[in-house]
């Protein structure tokens, strides 16, 4: 197993960075990332200074994939993700959108977690189950240069739970070796990350990445042992709802032989939904593999 140790920090999806790791499909890698806010939160007494260190969401890699050709896919399955330090962080920032029902006046709370034996330590009453995932995960398009901010067709920061240990997600190749970047992992989550952050943690997270030749995605697909998960992101919510449906229609259309006004009917009464950071727009239309 190869291993591609923490570097300098990087907070974009681009082609044009120097690869850091060559990989052959099949291979297995360990990845370290650093926690979203760049390292800033360590003890009680630390706080998230965007002064310092604006950015958030470093990703560590590329990784380039031999073989990897626009047109083609990646199956990067999560086989596991360790803390990387025994803990994890948390703060809350500007609720937002939130302000016009509970103002603006939030009462800093940079926190950090200790996890241990499968708990987090949230407070001395309070544990949360370790239930960890990535929140970026993405290969470089071939035009423009996304930031770790936002989520896109090339997948990016999407914030969804689905992107965990067992699962498979499955990413386009739009460059030559693909140019796969991961970061941002996450002790926990719950849907929506209502404060833009979650249980934050550096990571060391082990994945399998395989290569589909001739499998043109539009967008990331996630895949469990239960569920086929389509992913769109965009503002308004609603559009990137309709748009992961459809998505996830096409999907089984072209994959499991369904007619896709069936799927559309199906879909209707047993369709799921889950959401990455509300604002940003990032859902996931899944369905149950049981139906197929």
């Amino acid at each position: 197993m190869q291993k591609l140790l923490l570097g300098d920090l990087c907070y974009e999806f681009s082609r044009h960075n120097k690869p850091r790791l060559h990989i052959q499909s099949g291979e297995q890698v360990m990845v370290e990332t650093e926690d979203a806010f760049s390292g800033q939160i360590r003890t009680k007494d630390d706080k998230r200074d965007k002064t310092a260190m604006p950015y958030s969401n470093p990703v560590n890699g590329p990784i380039t994939v031999e073989g990897a050709e626009p047109g083609d896919a990646l199956g990067v399955r999560i086989d596991a993700i360790h803390p990387h330090l025994g803990q994890c962080a948390t703060y809350t920032g500007n609720p937002r959108q939130m302000c016009e029902w509970l103002g603006s006046d939030v009462v800093s709370n940079d926190h950090v977690c200790p996890i241990r034996n499968g708990l987090i330590y949230w407070s001395d009453e309070i544990t949360i189950p370790y239930e960890p995932m990535l929140g970026c995960i993405g290969t470089a398009p071939h035009w423009g240069v996304p930031t770790t901010g936002p989520a896109g067709p090339h997948g990016g920061n999407m914030d969804l739970v689905e992107t965990c240990p067992g699962n498979k997600i499955y990413l386009p190749v739009s460059v030559p070796g693909a140019y796969l970047y991961l970061g941002d992992a996450h002790a926990a989550m719950g849907d929506g990350e209502l404060s833009a952050s979650g249980l934050e943690m550096a990571s060391e997270t082990t994945i399998t990445v395989e290569l589909i030749k001739g499998k043109k995605l539009a967008c990331p697909r996630i895949e469990s042992d239960a569920e086929i998960i389509s992913v769109a992101s965009g503002a308004p919510t609603e559009r990137a709802i309709a748009e992961a449906y459809a998505r996830l229609i096409l999907w089984m259309e072209e994959d499991y032989g369904w007619d896709r006004w069936k799927a559309y009917d199906l879909l209707t009464h047993v369709g799921k939904i889950s959401i990455g950071y509300y604002q940003a727009g990032s859902v996931g239309a899944k369905i149950a593999k049981s139906y197929l």
